[in-house]
C-alpha cells in the first residue's frame, strides 16, 4: 500500500467480525489509521456517540457486505446511510455473493471488491487496489494460461504495540485439522455484543485466558459458546469441545485430544495422557478449549490449560472468581428475542412478536420452544392464552434445536438436585417462586426471617440468606447479586406447578409476612420511590391472593397512591379495580377502605382522561363520605375536590368553582390555612377562577400558594412546582411573556430531575414552555421541545390521552406557521380520530 495515510472506519455485522480484523489489521499494518469499535471502544460507551465521532473524522467507511450486513434492525445500516448522508466516500467489500437486489439502492450503484473466493495473497490484493485504487500496469500482463499462485501471505509484525494478534484470512467452512466440536446451530441469533464482548476479552490476554460464561438454564449459554466456537474456527488451529459436567472424566476427555494429536501412550493411564495434553498445549499457541457445563470451579481448576490459548468455559455456577474471566448471561434483549421471533415464525408480524417475547420473559430457550410449538399449527394468540392459564404445561412442548430438554425439564432436574442437596435453599427457591419475576431485596427476607414458617433451621443464623442464595445461583436458578436475587417468571411458574399443594397457603402467607415488613417511606414523596416501585412490582403480581389480607390493606392502598403519584395511572387503574372489586363483595360498598380504593380508582381514571366515568364514580364515594363520615370530615372533603377537579376536566366550570369554594373555606375552616389539603383547594380554587376568564384573580391566588408551599414544602415538593406551573401559565396568559418563560424553564428543569423526563406532570410542563416559546417567536426551539413532547406523551399516556391530543394540534398549529402544511395535516388527521375515541370514552 501507499505512504499516504488515511483513516478508515470498518462497518460490519456481528457475524463477520473474523473479516472485520482481518480488513483492520492489514490497513493499520499498511500504515492507515484503522478504527474497529471491538479494539478501540471499551464496554459501556456510547455506541452512537462513539460512532457519529468516526463517521466525521474517517476519510472513508470501509463497509464489509453480506447477507447479515443488510439484516434490519443492525446499526451497520445506521452507518452506511449517515457515511451517505455526509457524502462521505463508501468502500464495499464483499465477503460472500450478494445480489444487487439484495443491496439498498443507496449502495447499489457503488462498485464493489469481492474478497470471497481467494486466498490470502489475492484478497490482500483485492483489499489494497479498493483502498487505493487501480493503477495502470507498468509492466505486460501474465499469460491467460498460467496457474495464479496462492500461499497464505507471510506474516508481517503490525506496527505500533502488538495488541492485536495478527487475524488469520476468513474461509468458508475453514476450520483446524485439530477439531471436535457439535454440529452449528443454524437457527443461532441475537449474542451479538455478547459475543463481541467475549472475543475482546480472550485477544485481550497474553497467556492463557480463561473465560467462563455462566447463567440460568436455558439462557443459551452453550449455544453461545457453540457460535463462537464455528465463527472463528479459522483463526484457531486447534479447537476440542469436552463435555465436562462430570469433572472426573477431564483426563479420559483429553486422551481423546491426546490420540488426536498423535501423543497418547497406550501404556499410560488417562492422567499420564491429559498431562501430556496439558503439556502440549503449553508449548503452542492458537488453540480452544470448550468446557461446556462445567459445574464444580475447584475440580476444573486442575485440568485447566495453560499456554497462548484460550479456555471457554459454560457453567450455570457463577464461582469462577480466581481462576476465570467471567461474563453472566442474561436474557435475550427485546429486539434480538423480537427477531429471533420474526425469523423463525413465518408471517408473525414484529408488534406480535413483541407481546409474544414478553410473555416468555425474552429466555431464548422458551422462544425456541415457542417458534418450535407454533409452526406447527397453533396460533401465536392461542399460545399466548395457552401460556397464561397453563405455563407449566405448554412449558414441557415444543423442540428447541440445540437445547437438550425443555425448560420444564431443566428446571425439573436442577431443582430435584438442589432439594437433595441443599433442602433449606429449596425452600426458598419455591417461596420466591410466588413473588413477582422482579428482584427481591434480600433485606426484606432477612426481615421477615422469624416469620417465615416454611423456611426451617435456625431464624438467627447470620448467615441467612446467604448460603441458601448461593445455592441458587449454583444451579442456576436464580440471578443473585450484593442486592437481591432474580427467578425467571418462566422458571416460577414451573416451580409453582411442582409446589406441594398443601404448602401453596403456607408460601403465600409468608409472602404476605414478607411485604407487611416493608416500610418503603411516604408514597407522596419522591425520595421513597425507588422503595415503592420494587414493592408495588410484587404486589402487582401477588395481589390476587393478598387482596383479603387485613394487614395488608394499609400496604396496597399506599401502593396505588405512589403509582397514582409517580405518574403510572394505567398501573394505578389495574390495583385498584382488583382491589376495588374484591374489597366492595368482602367488605361491603361502605368500609373505609373500599371508599379509599374507590377514590385512588376515580384519580387513575381521570389521569387517564377516563373524566365521564371518573365523575359518577367520585360522586357516587363522596355521597356515601358524606353519609358515613359527615359533610367536613378530611376524606369528604378529598371527594369533593376530586368532583370539582374532574367538572372543570369536563368543561362545567361555573360548578366546578362553586364547589372548589365550599371545598376551600370548609378545608380552612376545619384543617387551617396552611394545610397541604387546603392548600391543594386553593390551587384549584386558582385554577377553576382561570377557567371562568379571571386571570388576575387566579394568579394572586396562585402566588400565595406558591408561597405557602414553599415555605412548608420546600421548593422541588411535586405541589410546590404544581403550584409554579399554574402561576407561570396565568403570568403566560396576562402576557408577562418572558417572566412566564423563565419560570416555566426552571420548573421543566425541577420537574425532570425530582420527577423524570416521562412523568405526566414533566410532559405538561415541556408543553406550557414550548407554548410560551413559540409565543416569543423562538420557534426552532419549541419544534424540538414540541415534537419530543409529543413522542413521549403517545408512549407514556397513549394517542388518544388528552394531554396528547392537546400537543398534536399545538403542534400542527406550529408546523403550519413555519410553512410544513402536510406534516400539520397529517397531524390534524390523526388529532380528530384521537379526540373521536376521547368522545366514546366520555359517553
Amino acid at each position: 500500500m501507499t505512504d499516504g495515510t488515511q483513516q478508515f472506519f470498518v462497518s460490519y455485522a456481528g457475524p463477520d467480525r473474523p473479516w472485520a480484523e482481518w480488513v483492520a489489521w492489514h490497513l493499520g499494518d499498511a500504515g492507515h489509521q484503522v478504527i474497529l469499535d471491538v479494539w478501540d471502544w471499551r464496554t459501556g460507551d456510547d455506541f452512537v456517540q462513539h460512532m457519529d465521532h468516526a463517521l466525521e473524522t474517517s476519510d472513508a467507511v470501509v463497509a464489509l457486505f453480506s447477507r447479515s450486513y443488510f439484516e434490519p434492525d443492525r446499526w451497520t445500516r445506521e452507518e452506511w446511510t449517515a457515511a451517505v448522508a455526509r457524502r462521505d466516500r463508501v468502500i464495499p467489500l464483499a465477503l460472500e455473493p450478494v445480489a444487487t437486489a439484495d443491496v439498498p439502492a443507496l449502495l447499489a450503484a457503488k462498485l464493489r471488491k469481492d474478497l470471497h473466493g481467494l486466498d490470502e495473497e489475492a484478497a490482500l490484493a483485492a483489499l489494497t487496489e479498493a483502498v487505493e485504487g487501480t493503477k495502470r500496469p507498468d509492466a505486460p500482463p501474465r499469460f491467460p494460461g498460467g496457474r495464479p499462485g496462492g500461499s497464505r501471505a507471510a506474516a508481517r509484525p503490525r506496527r505500533g504495540a502488538d495488541a492485536v494478534p495478527r487475524p488469520r484470512l476468513p474461509r468458508d467452512g475453514d476450520r483446524p485439522d485439530v477439531w471436535r466440536v457439535p454440529r452449528r446451530n443454524p437457527d443461532f441469533s441475537g449474542r451479538e455484543a455478547e459475543i463481541a464482548e467475549l472475543r475482546e476479552g480472550l485477544l485481550r490476554g497474553g497467556q492463557a485466558v480463561v473465560h467462563a460464561l455462566h447463567g440460568m438454564g436455558g439462557i443459551g449459554k452453550t449455544q453461545m459458546a457453540l457460535e463462537y466456537a464455528h465463527r472463528f474456527a479459522g483463526q484457531y488451529d486447534l479447537v476440542w469441545w469436552i463435555d465436562a459436567e462430570q469433572a472426573d472424566q477431564l483426563p479420559v476427555h483429553y486422551t481423546e485430544l491426546a490420540h488426536r494429536l498423535g501423543i497418547a501412550k497406550p501404556e499410560a493411564g488417562s492422567e499420564q495422557n491429559a498431562y501430556a495434553v496439558l503439556q502440549h498445549l503449553r508449548t503452542h499457541d492458537r488453540w480452544l478449549v470448550v468446557l461446556d457445563n462445567a459445574e464444580n470451579p475447584k475440580l476444573v481448576g486442575t485440568w485447566l490449560p495453560e499456554g497462548r490459548g484460550h479456555v471457554l468455559i459454560t457453567s450455570r455456577n457463577p464461582e469462577w472468581r480466581g481462576i476465570a474471566h467471567r461474563t453472566g448471561l442474561n436474557v435475550f434483549t427485546r429486539a434480538d428475542a423480537v427477531a429471533y421471533l420474526t425469523a423463525h415464525i413465518p408471517g408473525l408480524g414484529a408488534e406480535d412478536a413483541d407481546l409474544l417475547a414478553d410473555d416468555l420473559g425474552e429466555l431464548p430457550l422458551a422462544l425456541a420452544q415457542a417458534a418450535g410449538v407454533i409452526v406447527n399449527g397453533m396460533t401465536p394468540a392461542r399460545y399466548r392464552q395457552i401460556l397464561g392459564t397453563s405455563t407449566a404445561a405448554i412449558m414441557r412442548e415444543g423442540e428447541a434445536p440445540g437445547y437438550p430438554v425443555s425448560l420444564a425439564a431443566t428446571v425439573a432436574i436442577s431443582t430435584d438436585r438442589l432439594t437433595e442437596q441443599d433442602p433449606e435453599a429449596a425452600a426458598l427457591l419455591f417461596l420466591c417462586a410466588f413473588f413477582g419475576p422482579e428482584p427481591v431485596p434480600t433485606v426484606w427476607l432477612e426481615r421477615a426471617r422469624a416469620r417465615l414458617g416454611t423456611i426451617a433451621g435456625d431464624p438467627d443464623d447470620f448467615m441467612w440468606p446467604q448460603r441458601a442464595l448461593r445455592s441458587l445461583s449454583r444451579y442456576g436458578l436464580a440471578r443473585v447479586d450484593h442486592e437481591s436475587l432474580q427467578i425467571h417468571r418462566l422458571t416460577q411458574a414451573v416451580l409453582r406447578d411442582r409446589a406441594e399443594a398443601a404448602r401453596t397457603e403456607a408460601y403465600r402467607a409468608d409472602i404476605g409476612a414478607v411485604i407487611t415488613s416493608v416500610s418503603p417511606g411516604d408514597p407522596d414523596s419522591p425520595e421513597s420511590w425507588p422503595a415503592w416501585a420494587a414493592l408495588t412490582a410484587h404486589l402487582n403480581a401477588t395481589g390476587h391472593f393478598l387482596r383479603d389480607h387485613e394487614e395488608l390493606r394499609p400496604v396496597l392502598l399506599n401502593a396505588a397512591l405512589f403509582l397514582i403519584r409517580s405518574g403510572q395511572p394505567r398501573s394505578a387503574h389495574a390495583l385498584t379495580a382488583s382491589l376495588g372489586g374484591a374489597w366492595t363483595r368482602s367488605l361491603g360498598e361502605d368500609h373505609a377502605d373500599t371508599l379509599n380504593c374507590m377514590q385512588f380508582l376515580a384519580h387513575a381514571m381521570v389521569d387517564l382522561g377516563d373524566f365521564g366515568n371518573a365523575q359518577s364514580l367520585i360522586e357516587d364515594t363522596l355521597e356515601r363520605r358524606r353519609r358515613t363520615l359527615g359533610d367536613d370530615h378530611r376524606k369528604t372533603l378529598q371527594s369533593a375536590n376530586d368532583l370539582a377537579v374532574t367538572l372543570n376536566h369536563l368543561g362545567s366550570s361555573t360548578a366546578s368553582h362553586e364547589l372548589d369554594r365550599d371545598t376551600y373555606s370548609r378545608r380552612r375552616r376545619t384543617l387551617g390555612d396552611d394545610d397541604p389539603d387546603t392548600l391543594q383547594s386553593a390551587h384549584n380554587l386558582a385554577a377553576s377562577l382561570f377557567s371562568l376568564g379571571r386571570f388576575e384573580e387566579a394568579r394572586r391566588m396562585e402566588e400565595d400558594t406558591l408561597a405557602r408551599r414553599k415555605r412548608i414544602l420546600g421548593n422541588d415538593h411535586p405541589n410546590t412546582l404544581q403550584a409554579a406551573h399554574s402561576l407561570a401559565i396565568s403570568m403566560h396568559q396576562l402576557g408577562h411573556l418572558e417572566e412566564a418563560r423563565r419560570m416555566k424553564d426552571d420548573t421543566l428543569a425541577r420537574r425532570r430531575r425530582v420527577l423524570g423526563n416521562d412523568h405526566p406532570d414533566t410532559l405538561l410542563s415541556a408543553h406550557t414552555f414550548a407554548v410560551t416559546l413559540r409565543a416569543l417567536r423562538r420557534r426552532e426551539r419549541a419544534l424540538l421541545l414540541f415534537e419530543d413532547t409529543l413522542a413521549r406523551s403517545r408512549r407514556v399516556l397513549g394517542h388518544d390521552h388528552p394531554d396528547t391530543v392537546s400537543v398534536t394540534e399545538v403542534l400542527a398549529g406550529l408546523l403550519m406557521e413555519m410553512g410544513h402544511k402536510y406534516r400539520a395535516q397529517q397531524l390534524l388527521g390523526r388529532s380528530k380520530k384521537d379526540r373521536g375515541r376521547q368522545k366514546r370514552k366520555r359517553r
